[in-house]
C-alpha cells in the first residue's frame, strides 16, 4: 500500500464531521487533479486512483453508520 492512502481502520475513528470534511477536500482535489490531466500538468497519475478510493473508504464508513443508526432507531 502506498505512503499516501489511508487505512480503513484509520477513517473508522474520525467523528462524522471529520469525514465530511475530509470528503470535501478530496472531491476539490480530485477536481483539480483532473483538471490538471486534462492540461497535461499531471505528473502522478497514481494519486487520481488513491483518492478515488480513499473516498470509497470514506463512503463506505459513512453509509455503515447511517446504517446502524437507522437500526437502533428501528
Amino acid at each position: 500500500m502506498a505512503k499516501d492512502t489511508v487505512k480503513i481502520a484509520d477513517v473508522r475513528l474520525k467523528t462524522d464531521k471529520e469525514l465530511e470534511d475530509r470528503v470535501l477536500e478530496l472531491r476539490k482535489e480530485q477536481f483539480n487533479l483532473r483538471f490538471q490531466k486534462a492540461t497535461g500538468q499531471l505528473t502522478n497519475t497514481a494519486r487520481i486512483t488513491a483518492v478515488r478510493k480513499e473516498i470509497a473508504h470514506i463512503m463506505t464508513v459513512m453509509g455503515e453508520r447511517q446504517r446502524q443508526a437507522a437500526e437502533k432507531s428501528a
